[in-house]
């Protein structure tokens, strides 16, 4: 089934049933999300997008997809505070009285770590990095739950070029805890129509043509797991190759 999805996702087909879809993604940058943000534009969806980033470069990425998509309405940066993050869940949900997709795409930019950091240093990183999607993803699928809405959320790993030592380490950290946390609540929402993957760079040497290679893989993975398609797929995580 997972080398179906990729199979398909390689091949890129349009999903016509993905028009009108009300679409969060949040964590946006200047040099992340773009292909996201389009390709779901391009299905004609209704999208609010949440910039991790208050810039010229990123308010640049509503304008690109305004002219494709139904809909779209951009946000600035939000506070990691558990209340910040509540109200702002809220919001898209009552601006397009509902949500079908959420896309939370979680920095992977490492952070400056001391030769003798410790498994614990970069776990409570690792923890603060994932507060923010895992509250979103809580607000978000409660609220799809309530109005009996079939929807996705996928956490995406922002891909940054192979490390090694302590950034290796940080990256198979989050991953870890990444999965663990997709896993998790796909469980808890089973049986509700919510479903919930991720994608995680690849941590490991594989045989090549194994992961998602770029953003446009990417992007073209989240519209089939959003579609007719990939309503089978939940508590998956995919590999994607590191940018290089």
């Amino acid at each position: 089934m997972l080398m179906t999805a990729i199979d398909d996702v390689r091949a890129m087909p349009a999903y016509p049933e993905l028009a009108g879809k009300r679409v969060l993604i949040t964590g946006l940058t200047s040099s992340c999300g773009v292909d996201i943000v389009r390709a779901f534009a391009e299905h004609k969806g209704r999208l609010v997008l949440q910039l991790a980033e208050q810039s010229e470069a990123t308010e640049t990425i509503a304008e690109i997809a305004a002219p494709s998509a139904l809909e779209i309405k951009a946000f600035g940066p939000i506070g990691a505070e558990a209340d910040a993050v509540t109200r702002f869940a809220q919001g898209p949900a009552q601006v397009l009285g509902g949500l079908d997709v959420v896309v939370n795409l979680v920095p992977l930019t490492v952070p400056r770590l001391p030769a003798d950091a410790t498994t614990a240093d970069i776990e409570r990183i690792v923890a603060d990095r994932l507060t923010v999607p895992c509250l979103l993803s809580k607000v978000a699928a409660n609220r799809m739950n309530m109005v009996l809405t079939e929807g996705l959320i996928l956490n995406v790993a922002v891909l940054v070029p192979p490390a090694a030592g302590p950034a290796q380490a940080f990256a198979s950290v989050l991953k870890s805890a990444m999965t663990a946390m997709t896993r998790t609540q796909a469980e808890e929402w089973a049986g509700k129509a919510i479903r919930f993957n991720a994608i995680a760079p690849q941590t490991v040497q594989v045989p090549p043509q194994r992961g998602l290679a770029g953003e446009a893989q990417v992007a073209a993975l989240a519209l089939y797991l959003a579609s007719g398609r990939g309503k089978a797929l939940s508590g998956h995580v995919f590999e994607a190759e590191a940018a290089r």
